[in-house]
């Protein structure tokens, strides 16, 4: 399945993608390519109706280490205006489907704002968390900002964008920044098996509550509430709300097929 150099794609099961960063040789450091390859893949994953969730990974010691620093290197003020690399991240942003990160190891700068695009992170108890722009004279600039501070509130995010310090798996786990935090050997072990319960569950519901869940990021109360009842009356017409409610009643496992 794999068709790329810097991540290895492959299937894993039925139901669920995985997206590996394979460049060892610069601890996983997200070069432009690399971006437009996990974009790439999850544009296939998207289009393929039997993928029903995206497990994305590092290395054991490294989950990615930040930003290519050569690239960045070569862009100046007006240059910068035209990099392609917020297309890449707008295309992860957008993916539909659940993405569940397993990080291992330091996830740094570009790597843990990646990791953030994630619906859920398992981190293994070896993992660094941050966001170190600030020593190259910038700030992230993939989201890290916005996205931490939802994450861990402004505190935090505060004194960890503007010294570059890391955090451990155990502080990301109690500010909310991973769900669970667990030994290294098992990280990717327990996100894989996350990935199936939710390959398990009506894909359009799962969609639908993704979508629900970002969007009291993104807009106030009022309007989350509104999109909210508007998934939740649509799901009512799917062939899975009537599958899960026959089920139900029938005490069995209930088979749903994304209709």
């Amino acid at each position: 399945m794999n068709q790329f150099s810097d991540i290895r794609a492959e299937r894993v099961g039925a139901h669920i993608m995985r997206l590996t960063l394979n460049r060892p040789e610069s601890r996983n450091a997200l070069r432009s390519q690399t971006l437009a390859e996990i974009a790439s893949a999850l544009e296939a994953a998207e289009a393929d109706a039997a993928i029903r969730a995206v497990v994305l990974t590092g290395g054991p010691k490294v989950f990615a280490a930040g930003a290519d620093i050569n690239e960045l290197a070569a862009h100046d003020a007006v240059s910068i205006q035209g990099d392609a690399r917020p297309k890449y991240w707008a295309a992860i942003r957008r993916f539909p489907k659940p993405i569940v990160a397993a990080v291992n190891g330091f996830c740094l700068g570009g790597g843990c704002e990646l990791a953030m695009h994630a619906d859920i992170i398992i981190a293994g108890l070896d993992a660094k968390f941050g966001q170190p722009e600030i020593n190259l004279g910038i700030i992230p600039g993939a989201g890290g900002t916005q996205r931490l501070t939802w994450a861990v509130g402004k505190a935090l995010a505060m004194r960890m964008v503007l010294t570059g310090e890391m955090i451990d798996a155990q502080t990301a786990l109690a500010h909310g920044l991973v769900a669970e935090a667990c030994q290294p050997e098992l990280t990717l072990e327990r996100v894989q098996a996350l990935a199936e319960a939710i390959a398990a569950k009506p894909p359009l519901a799962v969609r639908a509550a993704k979508e629900a869940v970002l969007k009291s990021f993104e807009s106030g109360l009022e309007a989350g509430l509104m999109h909210e009842r508007k998934c939740f009356a649509a799901l009512f017409a799917t062939a899975d709300f009537r599958e899960g409610v026959a089920a139900f009643r029938e005490k069995r496992r209930a088979q749903f097929q994304g209709l």
